[in-house]
């Protein structure tokens, strides 16, 4: 008898109380350790950069190596922890990232801290697979959307304290401390990994071949963004090699019942265009999260603490609009409730760039919030829809493309900064912003699209 299956919760709206708050508080853990993880990383990368005596250019790879692991190894671990089930891929991934964290603390050099933060970038795959699956089978269907914006609030919640936390850690000890803190909240995590909802498995044997196959596609996509610039004919070399290995994957999907990348859910309209809708939406987000201050320090030449307190009203705004995202997906489609907040997130782009000289930076900071309110309004309905649009047994692969549409849009986001920069170096800022908005409002054409199709109605 399959011990990942009882009969009491196979088949149940949710899990029964109080074992889903048991459960949904490992769920909201996880996340925030992934969040502050890598949020207070970015903080230290200056302090580290000169303690191991590396360029700037160089330390980055910390950050490249950590990103580039998940995004190559996601949709690999949603698949396996289809055949392996949700508490014991939960287990793997906190203790891996343990691991990864232990080395992190200890490394000194750039190599071995590199290679640490890799592993802890296995480890929270491992666990970022499930969020998805977690939160659809940990709430009932009438609190889902509930479930998710709470998820929302905690990701903000902790992207907003991350830099003040790592800038007192830096203050009071080394950096390495950064990365040790989190050890004791793994534990945590682990013991109420116990609560977590048991899924019936997927039978078919894992195809080792199709996740060689994904990590080639998208860890070589990021890397050769990044190569794009700096060794073009490298960057060449790899989106030819990414290209074979896209076209071997993609046949292999097609026959298969359960793929490791999901194509046959990308049969079902739903699920399609939601996860299109976030990936442009995390795309425009980070051209702008990206840009936006080198608009603010070099012309508006604000100081840097006045541009982190700026930046700090776009989560406080996401704070606000998540729960009422969340009430009103229980009365309206995803599409008229996501497609208002890509309006709100282009309008507040656009008044980013709109502002005459000489404004005081409160009114950029204003900017931004209308930002975050138009973010946070999009992101519940949005991934509601996607979670029930798809069948049980594969919400998994649901959580792990959803995962998964958010990193290729924050990835291929900094890589437009990044291009538009190379246009014109003087005002790159103002073409990645406008770049931003397009890209948003082709977002909310696409609702636009949906509601008038009434394509998302029987999931809310």
């Amino acid at each position: 008898m399959n011990s990942d299956l009882p009969s009491s919760t196979n088949h149940q709206d949710g899990l029964p109380t109080p074992q889903r708050y048991w459960a949904a508080a490992g769920l909201l853990l996880v996340i925030m350790i992934g969040v502050i993880d890598t949020s207070i990383t970015n903080i230290a990368l200056p302090t580290i950069a000169k303690d191991l005596g590396v360029s700037p250019a160089s330390v980055i790879w910390i950050v490249n190596a950590y990103m580039i692991t998940i995004i190559s190894t996601l949709l690999p671990f949603s698949a396996l922890a289809e055949r392996l089930g949700f508490r014991r891929m939960f287990r793997i991934g906190v203790g891996i990232f343990m691991i990864g964290a232990i080395g992190s603390m200890l490394a000194d050099s750039l190599l071995s801290l590199a290679i640490s933060r890799t592993v802890q970038g296995l480890g929270c795959s491992c666990f970022m697979s499930l969020f998805g699956g977690l939160v659809r089978n940990i709430y009932p269907r009438s609190k889902l959307a509930f479930g998710i914006s709470l998820n929302a609030m905690i990701v903000g919640g902790a992207a907003l304290v991350s830099p003040s936390l790592g800038a007192f850690i830096i203050s009071i000890a080394s950096w390495h401390w950064i990365y040790g803190f989190t050890i004791p909240l793994c534990f945590i995590a682990l013991y109420f990994s116990l609560f977590l909802p048991r899924l019936e498995r997927v039978q078919s044997r894992f195809d080792y071949l199709s996740a060689i196959l994904n990590a080639v596609t998208l860890g070589g996509f990021i890397c050769a963004l990044d190569l794009l610039f700096t060794s073009p004919v490298a960057s060449a070399i790899l989106f030819v090699v990414i290209t074979i290995s896209g076209y071997f994957l993609y046949q292999r999907a097609r026959q298969q019942e359960a793929p490791l990348v999901p194509l046959d859910l990308f049969r079902i309209t739903v699920f399609r265009d939601a996860i299109i809708i976030s990936s442009l939406c995390f795309t425009a987000a980070t051209m702008v999260m990206v840009s936006a201050p080198f608009y603010f320090q070099n012309t508006l030449q604000m100081p840097t603490h006045v541009v982190g307190l700026l930046f700090s009203s776009w989560p406080i705004a996401g704070l606000f609009t998540t729960p009422l995202a969340a009430r009103l997906s229980n009365r309206y489609p995803s599409s008229l409730l996501a497609g208002i907040g890509n309006v709100i997130l282009c309008i507040g782009i656009i008044s980013l760039l709109s502002w005459p000289a000489g404004m005081h930076p409160i009114f950029y900071g204003l900017s931004l919030f209308v930002c975050g309110l138009g973010f946070g309004f999009f992101q519940t309905p949005n991934n509601k829809a996607m979670l029930l649009s798809t069948p049980n047994n594969r919400s998994s692969a649901t959580g792990g493309m959803q995962s998964t549409a958010r990193l290729f849009g924050q990835s291929t986001g900094a890589a437009m900064v990044a291009v538009c920069f190379v246009f014109d170096p003087l005002h790159g800022h103002f073409y990645a912003m406008v770049t931003g908005a397009v890209v948003v409002m082709i977002a909310a054409s696409i609702n636009l699209i949906r509601y008038l199709n009434k394509s998302d109605i029987s999931v809310i």
